[in-house]
């Protein structure tokens, strides 16, 4: 079954490796955002079927969207696994209390990561 994937970072390398990753993969469909705003925009237009979010971005970050797609209805459902360099364990427990699907860390193997996320969200790869 293929699935679509919205992947959110500001870093427009992170962002072509995952979609790289997941596409050539996994043939995921992999749609991609650099920020929180659009991130939301294009989920409430479209629910995907999982969001890899960036934790630490201008303007909106991870926390900030993640709370906006859960305030929305049409959105709440969408599974979100948060992206991020930060793992010291105060921040991690801080992920974890957001109830997000997931929480991977920076640097990832790009060739795993379609297994990592299939793994979290308990799909059949």
């Amino acid at each position: 079954m293929s699935r679509r994937i919205l992947v959110v970072d500001d870093e427009e390398t992170i962002r072509d490796v995952v979609r790289t990753g997941l596409e050539v993969l996994a043939g995921w469909k992999v749609e991609a955002t650099s920020n929180g705003a659009q991130a939301v925009a294009l989920c409430s237009a479209d629910p995907p079927d999982a969001v890899l979010l960036d934790v630490m971005m201008p303007t909106m970050d991870g926390p900030t969207t993640f709370a906006r797609l859960q305030a929305d209805p049409r959105t709440r459902s969408v599974p979100v696994i948060l992206l991020t360099a930060k793992v010291q364990p105060a921040e991690r427990r801080r992920y974890e209390d957001l109830a997000v699907a997931g929480v991977l860390t920076k640097p990832f193997d790009p060739l795993a990561l379609s297994d990592q996320i299939a793994g979290l969200l308990g799909w059949r790869h």
